[in-house]
């Protein structure tokens, strides 16, 4: 078998097409290089995806994003599906919780991080000293370096508990955010990526933590667009192409499939979940890529209700004292009949639901919902679907940060993209995308090197 030969203006395969592959994709191609990206699956979009059920157009997943997210906005506005989203003018966050009245954590027109001062000093769930406490522990957060190495030693529960924060304040406040972005509580983070999620997110700007939410299904939002500007800009997409080896050859790179296929390349960029990069890269990097393993995983599982009538009047809304975390109304989204309710609930580091069976789910988390919305205890569930993703981020625990690589391996011209890699970020929409912009720019450098420049080349590496 002979692999399909390389053109001289300097080509990239790029491994993976998630929201890493499709920017680090465009890059390469908007700096002049010939790219393929090969895709196992039949669609775009990695993690980020919507499938049909029941004539509904379901998403696997929440996926959120917040204004300060502002490389995954940018590869949404050159999709063209900006237009698909929306953005709070202001943060607001429902917090719902059993047989008590709705809180809200809204933050004010102050400059941060006093913006949320108000917010803090009303919330109902906390008592007034514990409110207190939290508004120290969060001024010490402000005054952490997220780059002090030190603080990926030690888990964001125990710094809380140094600064006074009890069980109770942890569930009611520091885990409505840790959650959703760790994929892992407090107790089990890294105190390093929590630091810099809440001063990135919250602390540092009054507007950053402002959340954007996807209007359309995740497909129409992201993997449509992304196979059209794809093609508008000169990317060879192949899909259900399954890349099973990447060997050096004397003009580059060959990556193969698992068909017998081959392409080869002046460069190559694996935007693969780690597990599976670690395995494409063990013939060339031996140890140092089974080291990847390490990183481990953290999963995520969606429940999706759909009843009869209108139950819930939040968009969306959090849950404290209850097995719900995130509840979501994707009614009009996913194009429920009318009268009906769609209601998306989100469960991130869900070890013990990950092995309950859909039956299970449902004896849990039906009444659960009957607590927080009392209209569902009156209407009939027409559907009821558990979606589950056992690998849904790298487990952002302490030590983590010395597990995740740059873009550049140890092999000139074989990049990494993906949320994993040392982006700073943890695993999110954001992370993925900056992860695609710097392996790009190693692409677009490993190809000066090998004197095959591309024409427009300067546009990544200055």
């Amino acid at each position: 078998m002979n692999a399909r030969r390389c053109p001289r203006a300097g080509s990239v395969v790029v491994v993976g097409g998630g929201l890493a592959g499709i920017t680090a994709a465009l890059d390469c191609a908007d700096a002049g290089a010939d790219v393929t990206l090969v895709e196992v699956r039949r669609r775009l979009g990695g993690a980020a995806y919507s499938f049909e059920r029941d004539g509904l157009l379901m998403d696997n997943g929440q996926h959120v994003f917040l204004r300060c997210c502002s490389a995954y906005r940018a590869l949404l506005a050159r999709l063209g599906s900006e237009r698909l989203t929306s953005l709070q003018e202001r943060l607001e966050i429902p917090v719902l919780s059993p047989r008590r009245a709705a809180a809200r954590l809204r933050r004010g027109s102050l400059p941060a991080p006093a913006h949320l001062a108000a917010a803090l000093a009303r919330y109902p769930l906390l008592t007034r000293g514990e409110r207190l406490g939290a508004a120290r522990a969060a001024l010490g957060l402000l005054r952490l370096d997220p780059q002090d190495e030190s603080l990926d030693a030690v888990t964001f529960g125990d710094w809380l508990a140094r600064h006074g924060q009890g069980p109770r304040a942890v569930a009611a406040l520091w885990d409505l955010v840790a959650l959703p972005t760790l994929n892992l509580p407090a107790a089990q983070a890294s105190l390093a990526l929590a630091a810099f999620v809440f001063r990135t997110g919250l602390l540092s700007s009054a507007q950053a933590g402002d959340i954007g939410f996807h209007d359309a299904p995740l497909g129409d939002t992201i993997g449509a667009p992304a196979q059209r500007a794809l093609g508008e800009a000169g990317v060879d997409v192949q899909l259900g192409w399954r890349a099973q080896r990447v060997a050096r050859g004397a003009a580059g790179f060959e990556v193969h499939s698992s068909g017998g296929d081959g392409i080869g390349a002046d460069a190559v960029v694996l935007a693969l979940p780690h597990s599976r990069a670690a395995r494409l890269l063990e013939p060339l990097l031996g140890e140092q890529a089974g080291a990847l393993h390490a990183l481990g995983v953290s999963p995520i599982v969606n429940l999706h209700v759909v009843y009869d009538r209108k139950v819930c009047d939040w968009p969306f809304a959090a849950g404290v004292g209850t097995p719900v975390q995130y509840v979501f109304d994707r009614t009009r989204a996913a194009g429920a009949p009318p009268g009906c309710q769609y209601l998306a609930v989100s469960l991130s580091a869900a070890q013990r639901e990950m092995g309950m069976s859909v039956e299970r789910l449902r004896e849990r988390y039906l009444p659960a919902l009957r607590e927080l919305f009392p209209r569902a205890r009156q209407a009939s569930v027409e559907c009821f679907v558990a979606t589950r993703e056992h690998a849904a981020t790298f487990r952002a625990a302490p030590r983590t940060r010395e597990l995740r690589p740059g873009p550049h391996t140890p092999v000139p011209g074989l990049l990494l993209a993906g949320a994993w890699t040392a982006t700073g970020w943890p695993a999110t929409l954001e992370g993925a995308v900056l992860s695609g912009h710097a392996a790009a720019r190693g692409a677009t450098r490993a190809l000066e090197g090998r004197g095959v420049r591309p024409a427009t080349a300067s546009a990544l590496t200055r």
